[in-house]
């Protein structure tokens, strides 16, 4: 593997975070419709994992879907006019912030429901002979959904090239993993034959390697494989519903910030460069999307 674009990589990291904090900062405006998921805290894992795809390859996500959206390489102005429900929105408006669809990305927010279509997505190319593989990112609430077993069984079985990455925030919604999860996670996966890496981190120069080895791995010998990354989520669930003390989220980004963990490795008038311009992009964008109509009603 060649040595790492950091500056590149630092853009896509402040790229998602700056999104998302602007739709937190915008929300209470009333511009957005429904509710929203973001992804502030668990940049490194879109950005690790994303970094090695090739067009064809085909990605599910889920409700909190906006950074692997944009790791994927999906347009800014598009994702704020989903939101907002506007015509040139991703999905015309209409999916909101969890339903979107765009070349292979697929997103929904019914937890565990994009297991077995990944699995059938990854065995679809597998038979098509095209070479590309399905990358799944779930969370630990997924884990207690009896539908993802039933897809692991079949995506064993059939040697389905699908990557299931477990974004393990430690708590679904506002249970904490130890009042929902008995046992071990990569042993979930491993009960079916399938190889599971774990890692503990929020450092994109930790996660990309091992991704990396793990989509090579599939290409050149199909079947699934299980990543697990054991991260930390700094915003509420959605909007402002989280009920874990302030100290342990202030604790958590003091300690584990994937951007200032992998700023450090910039000097500061690159960073500032960086930033600069992502602050003007985000800005344009959602400036753009605002000005754009809703969609014609429909008969």
């Amino acid at each position: 593997m060649s040595a790492p674009d950091n500056a590149a990589l630092y853009r896509a990291l402040y790229l998602i975070r700056r999104f998302e904090e602007t739709v937190l900062e915008e929300f209470a405006s009333g511009v957005f419709y429904g509710t929203t998921h973001t992804y502030i805290g668990e940049e490194a894992d879109a950005v690790g994992v994303l970094s090695h795809i090739r067009d064809g390859d085909v990605v599910f996500s889920n409700h909190r879907c906006h950074g692997h959206f944009i790791a994927y390489g999906g347009d800014l102005r598009a994702l704020f006019a989903e939101l907002m429900g506007k015509a040139g929105g991703v999905s015309g408006g209409r999916g909101g912030s969890q339903h979107i669809h765009w070349k292979d990305f697929y997103s929904n927010g019914i937890l565990g429901s994009t297991t077995p279509a990944a699995a059938g997505a990854a065995l679809a190319e597998k038979l098509k002979g095209t070479g590309a593989l399905t990358v799944c990112f779930i969370g630990d609430g997924t884990l207690g959904e009896g539908v993802l077993y039933e897809s692991l069984n079949m995506a064993a079985l059939w040697g389905a090239p699908v990557l299931y990455v477990v974004e393990n925030n430690r708590i679904a919604q506002t249970t904490p993993i130890e009042l929902a999860l008995a046992g071990s996670i990569p042993a979930r996966f491993e009960a079916f034959g399938i190889p599971a890496r774990e890692l503990d981190t929020s450092d994109v120069l930790e996660i990309l390697p091992v991704a990396g080895d793990l989509i090579a791995e599939m290409r050149a010998d199909p079947g699934p494989r299980a990543l697990i990354l054991h991260t930390c989520r700094f915003g509420p669930h959605s909007k402002g519903d989280d009920t874990r003390p302030a100290e342990l989220v202030e604790k958590m980004r003091a300690e584990r910030d994937p951007l200032t963990i992998h700023a450090a490795r910039l000097k500061k008038t690159e960073r500032t460069a960086i930033e600069d311009e992502v602050n003007a992009e985000v800005t344009a964008a959602f400036a753009a999307a605002k000005a754009e109509p809703m969609p014609e009603p429909m008969n």
